[in-house]
């Protein structure tokens, strides 16, 4: 964004370099930081005909930008309000608003649903689902559901390194090493694990890492080969060895478990990872 200096290397946006052409660039991208910049004694038209004039915007052609981008952004029943009196997630969009004023190549979003209630949240992510059919959106974000709901492509960084960048779809199909399926199962957690191993076709089983507080019994992942569905010889030993199976259903992995897996070292400790 050309907010900060680099310490090393470089990046072009629209082949244009962020040191040799920032103005440029910047002409080409709208930003919108985690803490939102405003104007809170400002109206939010007069704030957004302010970016107009920051960002260049020629007189003749102020209004439709204005315009457009409260449309685009919802803003129409509250344009006339002084920005302190908006609650968060509008002022959310105030922000969208401001980054899209010169209609950029490319939107880059800090964490946009931090501190937002949920039905907020829900109406932001469709707002930047919306934008994304006219745009390139780069969004930072640490809440990795959200990733799974809004985005297309995901990168994951270790340590200033880009160790992962695909769909969630390919990175599950690659990291994925076994058929995976969920059990819920009431009764000791040790003798459990015996039992499943029994099954012929079971390559190991872990105790699910989400457990919740209302459930009866505890989660299992059990891995077998993939291809071969062991779903009944499953239930078929449970029920044998008298436990009581709750939930079964097939796994796969989650964004977090992605991450996790791509950004643990072996002689990390748990809690220490990196960003």
């Amino acid at each position: 964004t050309c907010f900060f200096p680099p310490s090393g290397g470089t990046a072009r946006i629209g082949g244009k370099d962020i040191f040799e052409d920032s103005l440029e660039v910047r002409r080409k991208i709208g930003y919108l930081p985690e803490r939102v910049p405003l104007y809170t004694d400002m109206r939010i038209d007069d704030y957004l005909d302010f970016v107009t004039r920051v960002k260049g915007v020629g007189h003749t052609e102020r209004k439709g930008v204005i315009d457009q981008a409260v449309g685009k952004c919802g803003l129409q029943d509250v344009r006339r309000k002084i920005i302190t009196n908006l609650s968060k997630g509008y002022r959310q969009r105030v922000g969208l608003a401001q980054a899209l004023i010169n209609n950029p190549e490319v939107l880059i979003l800090d964490e946009p649903t931090s501190g937002l209630d949920p039905r907020q949240i829900i109406e932001i992510r469709q707002l930047i689902k919306d934008l994304g059919m006219g745009h390139t959106v780069i969004l930072s974000t640490h809440i990795l559901p959200e990733v799974s709901m809004v985005c297309d492509r995901v990168v994951i960084i270790k340590k200033g390194k880009i160790v992962a960048s695909d769909s969630v779809m390919n990175l599950t199909q690659m990291l994925t090493k076994s058929q995976m399926t969920l059990i819920e199962v009431r009764g000791d957690e040790a003798r459990i694990k015996n039992s499943l191993k029994k099954v012929e076709g079971v390559l190991a089983v872990e105790t699910a890492r989400e457990q919740d507080l209302t459930q009866l019994g505890t989660k299992f992942v059990v891995h077998s080969t993939i291809g071969k569905d062991l779903r009944e010889a499953i239930a078929g030993r449970l029920v044998e060895d008298r436990f009581g199976l709750l939930l079964m259903q097939p796994h796969t992995l989650s964004l977090e478990d992605i991450f996790l897996k791509l950004t643990t070292d072996d002689n990390t400790e748990e809690g220490e990872m990196d960003d």
